[in-house]
């Protein structure tokens, strides 16, 4: 399988490993064993079915650790943040160049309208806890991510970015092993992303529907 934005190629994202294995297995495709693998620029990616839904195996972070200061003071103008919201940040590149940003507020991430121009050649996520006394118990975190420049400059559910955001977050101890992820809400949508840890592994899915269903000859 092979994935591509409106501006490159990339060795590996969420939505389009999920998508290609519902497709496969909708037209007939029958799995060798209890999981489907898949092969992407990243490598060979496990996919396995949760009852009506899909998970994949988070790959490994190609890149991790803190960001430059002037990096994150870069991110936190284009983002329209006040001096000090950011509360942490992490590089959770799998392959998409995904870099995070936590505050401490979900309201807060639904009200970022980001300044893209800042932000042009980032791909940046931005997460905060729900907090249930007030934002219920539906999930547990708020995520948005932005791709500045590209055709599409926000994701309504991200794949890749959750995957590198389970990682950092389940490392440093600061989400339970699973949990659900709110997404899209600033678009409209109504996302839900499950994360799960089981042993070493962490798996990201989600309900995956066809919306589209035809053929093309080329």
């Amino acid at each position: 399988m092979r994935i591509f934005t409106t501006l490159s190629e990339l060795p590996f994202a969420g939505h389009p490993t999920l998508g290609t294995c519902h497709a496969w297995l909708e037209a007939g495709g029958v799995p060798k064993g209890e999981e489907v693998i898949q092969e992407c620029g990243v490598g060979l990616v496990r996919v396995r079915r949760q009852g009506a839904e899909l998970a994949f195996l988070a790959p490994p972070l190609l890149r991790t650790g803190p960001l430059a200061v002037d990096l994150l003071e870069r991110v936190r103008l284009g983002l329209g943040l006040d001096a000090g919201a950011i509360v942490r940040a992490q590089w959770v590149d799998n392959g998409a160049g995904w870099l995070a940003v936590m505050v401490e507020d979900r309201q807060q991430v639904l009200a970022v309208q980001p300044d893209h121009s800042q932000m042009l050649g980032l791909a940046v996520g931005v997460i905060a806890p729900w907090h249930p006394e007030r934002d219920g118990d539906d999930a547990q975190f708020e995520v948005r991510a932005f791709i500045s420049g590209d055709g599409m400059p926000e994701d309504p559910a991200t794949g890749s970015l959750n995957a590198g955001i389970a990682q950092w977050l389940l490392g440093e101890g600061l989400a339970p092993a699973s949990y659900v992820v709110s997404q899209g809400l600033a678009m409209g949508r109504a996302g839900r992303i499950q994360v799960d840890q089981v042993g070493d592994e962490i798996w990201i899915g989600g309900a995956v529907v066809t919306c589209i269903d035809g053929t093309l000859n080329l």
